[in-house]
């Protein structure tokens, strides 16, 4: 499973969701549905834009996280 880990980078940067989607060009709200975790995809070219602006690597914004198996 993927996490996103943005709100954490936020935080290390103190910088404000507002700021960081109106330094990358998109959308409060789809920055938000990133943040949260509702989001199935993004791309590259946002990611790249979010990374230049926060100064980090996309691993500092997605973590792997391994699910376990449900027996069944």
């Amino acid at each position: 499973m993927i996490v996103i880990r943005l709100d954490r980078v936020l935080a290390d940067r103190k910088m404000r969701l507002n700021d960081l989607a109106a330094q990358v060009g998109i959308s409060n709200v789809n920055l938000s549905y990133l943040k949260t975790g509702k989001v199935r995809a993004i791309r590259f070219s946002t990611l790249d834009s979010i990374c230049k602006v926060l100064k980090c690597q996309p691993g500092d914004i997605l973590e792997y996280i391994e699910e376990e198996e449900t027996e069944g």
